[in-house]
């Protein structure tokens, strides 16, 4: 479905994962912002029904509704049950934490896929990349500082999203054998409305002013146009070109933090932070060198 002659407008590339990283920032914010007067289910429940819109979009250009026929619905099923956990766990942590710190932690889930490979997918790794992995742990630690007055839920949840995701990763690069893209997306999307649908039946609705359900909406609407414009960066470019600004996000994010709710990393975390940027850059690097995976149809996965 894709080849070589789609990476030859690097610009472009660039371009299109700035801007990714710019709307999944802004996104992650409003998250925050709307979690002091909503519940994460809630939040969810905008976030991936509104989505439904541009996977809608990723279905046409795949071929139409064909492409959502599968030979792996039990997989997807998985796939779909650790995704929302990881969906929910990430909005509960960045409540929770100050916003680099809950996105630091996020981004250290390439560290965790490399690790899950191993059982799931029997890979082997090199000594350069446990080393890398190591030091990311490290790194995670120092933001985290377990056994101290900082440690949080917050952190807890960010942790389990980040392992989450890296988990899910592993399972998408299976899907992606025999999967359209835009399948894993649907399934995924849908499973999530479905769930945060019934949980707010269940648990309550908290009904908000006009002012609130337009941001309630763009949570969906960056968060789907953040996921394609990635994906428009790596059609683009190559993967080692424009991976490593996905971690401008935590800068952005660290920015937002600042300007709305006064958060300063201490010196510990801010050090934990760049050997987390480090780590994961190089790790997909190597990834990205060893296994050319088609990453196209692991981006394609919106699970923040």
């Amino acid at each position: 479905m894709y080849s070589a002659h789609d990476s030859q407008r690097p610009v472009l590339g660039i371009m299109s994962m700035l801007l990714s990283a710019l709307l999944f920032a802004t996104m992650d914010s409003l998250v925050k912002w709307l979690s002091a007067g909503y519940p994460t289910y809630q939040i969810m429940f905008f976030r991936s029904s509104v989505a439904l819109i541009p996977v809608a979009f990723f279905i046409a250009r795949a071929g139409g509704i064909s492409v959502l026929r599968t030979q792996r619905p039990w997989l997807h099923l998985f796939r779909c049950c650790i995704g929302v956990s990881a969906m929910g766990c990430a909005f509960t942590g960045i409540a929770r934490l100050p916003l680099a710190d809950a996105m630091a932690i996020f981004h250290s889930a390439p560290i965790l896929m490399t690790v899950l490979s191993i059982p799931l997918l029997k890979e082997k790794v090199g000594i350069r990349r446990w080393v890398a992995v190591l030091v990311g742990f490290m790194g995670v630690l120092m933001v985290v500082k377990p056994g101290t007055e900082v440690f949080s839920s917050g952190a807890i949840f960010m942790i389990a999203a980040a392992f989450a995701v890296g988990l899910g990763s592993n399972i998408i690069r299976v899907l992606s054998k025999t999967e359209d893209p835009a399948c894993i997306t649907f399934y995924f999307t849908f499973a999530a409305t479905i769930v945060s649908a019934i949980l707010s039946l269940y648990y309550g609705w908290a009904m908000p002013p006009t002012g609130d359900l337009l941001l309630l909406m763009a949570v969906g609407v960056l968060g789907g146009c953040a996921q394609y414009f990635m994906a428009v960066s790596f059609k683009h470019a190559e993967v080692g070109l424009v991976s490593p600004l996905k971690y401008l996000m935590i800068v952005i994010g660290g920015i937002f933090g600042y300007l709305f709710w006064s958060e300063v990393p201490d010196a510990l975390s801010v050090s934990g932070i760049l050997i987390i940027i480090a780590s994961g850059i190089y790790t997909m690097h190597r990834e990205a060198r060893l296994s050319r995976v088609n990453v196209l149809r692991e981006v394609a996965d919106p699970i923040r």
